[in-house]
């Protein structure tokens, strides 16, 4: 079972809600590369439902959409979803720096304890999708051992099913 507050030694780790929703656009609003590749836009009805949403056969008590704060700046946000695709595997949904903060390691640092913490848990992997054509996202995951399993096309673009152990 996933304990969010043993995902960072470093930062603040809190669940987000419905409350944080207009937090949570304007950090996705600051961040638009992510939306470039894969046909969305950060509209507060896409963060809400995102909060929510999870794959099929999952609970939200499985779901785990956390930031990461320093004091009260949020650093990162990271949908986590315990079990997909299967018991032994966690998903990352979602996962997105501060644009202030990005290019200083510090996305590196904190899916590093995110997936050191995971094999404590008992997790062997962590799954995620890169859209094909992001090459900054697609750099950041190879860079910290993502390796791709798989192409899938989505609505106007391709996802790349990337995974790494832990």
């Amino acid at each position: 079972m996933i304990d969010i507050s043993r995902l960072s030694r470093r930062y603040a780790v809190r669940r987000m809600g419905e409350k944080d929703a207009g937090t949570i656009l304007a950090f996705c609003r600051e961040n638009d590369q992510f939306y470039r590749y894969c046909s969305a836009e950060p509209t507060l009805a896409r963060v809400l439902e995102d909060l929510t949403l999870t794959p099929p056969g999952v609970g939200l008590p499985d779901k785990h959409y956390v930031g990461f704060f320093d004091g009260e700046t949020p650093v990162a946000i990271l949908d986590l979803i315990d079990g997909y695709p299967d018991e032994a595997t966690a998903y990352i949904g979602f996962f997105m720096m501060n644009k202030a903060l990005q290019g200083r390691g510090i996305g590196t640092e904190i899916i590093r304890e995110v997936c050191d913490d995971l094999k404590k848990t008992g997790k062997t992997a962590v799954r995620l999708a890169i859209a094909e054509d992001n090459p900054q996202a697609n750099r950041f995951w190879r860079k910290n051992g993502f390796r791709i399993v798989r192409k899938v096309p989505m609505d106007g673009w391709t996802a790349l099913v990337a995974e790494r152990e832990v």
